[in-house]
């Protein structure tokens, strides 16, 4: 059961990477089905996506059931209920994907963008990824769920650094720095609680102990990302 965990996770590794694109490199745009590069794939390059991504972890599951001789039942009861720990993080990034397209068929977002654009354009490029790494940080307390979290924020920080005249890798940065921040204390990290509960810790215990760590790794990782977009 190792040898097959551990080969699907080896080949799910091995089948995104476009190893032409990072041999030449060459990028272009991805989408929710594939990742379109300018580089020509090299003969073994699966580019697998998320499609086939999903019915390989399927496939890895039976393999399981198969060696450990659950039998159809168990094998079937267990997928689900796997399958089932992952309903509340899809519903999160169905429900900020609902969000997004409210705000982009109402033109709200829009209407966000025209209003914040005035109090970003005159910014620093490290002030305003110090800053996108802030405003991060509180929206991951509301949205732990990171896919949901980028479903939500993306649309909006990613023109937003184009005003301010930001590179959108400096910014996807200090997007994922705010948000891996939070989820280190956030009483709705699910790791943070269960941890906590496992270990019989107390939450307020918990911050106590490991504020400063937190601190000097939110100035380390500001400083850092302020330095690269600038």
């Amino acid at each position: 059961m190792l040898v097959i965990t551990v080969a699907a996770f080896g080949l799910m590794v091995f089948s995104v990477i476009p190893w032409s694109s990072i041999v030449h490199a060459a990028t272009g745009p991805a989408s929710d089905t594939s990742r379109a590069t300018s580089a020509e794939p090299y003969w073994f390059e699966l580019d697998w996506w998320f499609p086939q991504l999903a019915m390989l972890f399927v496939v890895a599951a039976v393999l399981v059931g198969v060696v450990a001789r659950l039998g159809e039942k168990e094998t079937v009861r267990l997928i689900g209920a796997g399958a089932a720990d992952m309903i509340t993080p899809a519903f999160v990034v169905l429900l900020a994907g609902g969000v997004s397209v409210i705000m982009t068929n109402t033109q709200t977002l829009d209407t966000v963008l025209d209003a914040m654009e005035s109090l970003v354009s005159g910014t620093s490029a490290g002030g305003f990824v110090v800053l996108t790494v802030g405003v991060n940080a509180l929206l991951a307390v509301l949205i732990p769920s990171s896919s949901g979290h980028a479903t939500l924020a993306m649309p909006l920080i990613a023109p937003l650094s184009d005003f301010a005249g930001v590179d959108r890798s400096s910014t996807v940065t200090a997007w994922i720095a705010g948000h891996g921040l939070t989820l280190l204390w956030s009483p709705t990290s699910v790791v943070v609680v269960a941890g906590l509960a496992i270990a019989k810790v107390r939450y307020d215990r918990y911050l106590r102990f490991v504020w400063p760590l937190l601190v000097a790794m939110a100035v380390v990782s500001g400083v850092i990302i302020a330095v690269a977009a600038g």
